[in-house]
């Protein structure tokens, strides 16, 4: 009897290790992708005339930026798409900042929002206006960074009377061959602004934003995050590596809170496929919560770096409504 009860406690003890073994990492999948709030469901409430104009406004910023490649292998075509980016944040009554940088071949571009407080904290909310290779960039990434413009004029109100102290940042050399290099523009911000001091709350990175699906299966993931997601590309994803969980729950949740529109929102080690493919991974290794609000890209979009990532691939009405969603999201941010 007492060999039959110790072989038993054997066997328990064993199935007990393999269940171990493999819900451990269901469990932590599940933390990693866990996020508060409902996504938005059913069809779209109708544009509200403001939207309207920002939908404008975006195609008109899309197919300014993105009427040709626009990097530094095509300089004049960069030093074009930069100028008319320091022009419309004038017109919008900022002062622009220059942060040039590769011996002064390219610059970043920076307009601050200053808050009530001197002493408040930052939110950095930023977008690369570099294209790769010879793609015109139109999603990538010339829709993000229309909505930092578009940001930039609706939260314009705010100036000196903000809760937070918000830096809106357009970024040059995010595209190989400098991605994750030291001549990163998003890392050489990063980097200035650690240098600082200052206290920084969060950053968001608005990277390839304005293509939408509505077919089944129009929508992919990297392994594992396949098992949990929709199939349908029909949502805008926050998505960050693990270390900044913390914003992109409390992103998400204000997003839900305010946006009548389809969201998911998780994070991932930095291995995963794809989770750190923009500047927030830049903000990140400089020791900032950051993250990134995309369309998905590569995982959805199918112009992805080609030439054919022209202006008339994005869907402008709903990347307005995106845009509305994270003004208010930005706006009352605490």
């Amino acid at each position: 009897m007492t060999g039959w009860i110790a072989a038993n406690r054997i066997r328990i003890a064993a199935l007990a290790i393999v269940l171990a073994i493999f819900a451990a990492p269901v469990l932590a999948l599940l933390w990693m992708t866990a996020v508060p709030g409902q996504s938005y469901a059913g069809p779209l409430p109708p544009l509200t005339s403001g939207e309207a104009q920002t939908a404008q406004r975006l195609r008109a910023h899309v197919e300014t930026i993105a009427a040709q490649p626009h990097n530094a292998g095509h300089p004049e075509a960069l030093e074009a798409a930069a100028l008319y980016l320091e022009r419309q944040l004038a017109a919008m009554g900022y002062a622009v900042a220059r942060q040039p940088f590769d011996d002064g071949h390219v610059r970043n571009l920076e307009v601050v929002i200053e808050p009530t407080d001197p002493a408040a904290q930052t939110l950095v909310i930023g977008a690369h206006y570099d294209s790769a290779f010879t793609a015109p960039g139109a999603n990538d990434n010339a829709s993000g960074t229309a909505a930092v413009l578009e940001l930039a004029r609706n939260l314009a109100d705010l100036r000196g009377h903000s809760a937070m102290r918000i830096r809106l940042a357009l970024f040059v050399n995010e595209e190989p061959p400098f991605f994750q290099t030291g001549r990163m523009g998003g890392l050489v911000y990063a980097d200035r602004l650690k240098a600082s001091g200052e206290r920084v709350a969060g950053m968001f990175s608005l990277e390839t934003l304005g293509w939408f699906s509505d077919w089944p299966g129009s929508q992919r993931y990297p392994f594992p995050l396949d098992m949990l997601y929709p199939r349908t590309g029909d949502f805008v994803a926050f998505v960050g590596t693990t270390g900044s969980r913390s914003l992109v729950r409390k992103t998400v949740g204000a997003f839900r809170a305010v946006a009548k529109f389809p969201s998911v929102g998780g994070t991932a080690p930095g291995f995963v496929q794809g989770i750190d493919w923009s500047d927030h991974w830049a903000f990140a290794r400089a020791g900032f919560l950051a993250l990134m609000v995309t369309d998905t890209a590569p995982f959805r979009y199918p112009y992805y770096h080609s030439v054919e990532d022209t202006p008339d691939k994005v869907d402008y009405e709903r990347l307005a409504r995106v845009v509305s969603g994270l003004e208010q999201v930005i706006r009352h941010w605490r």
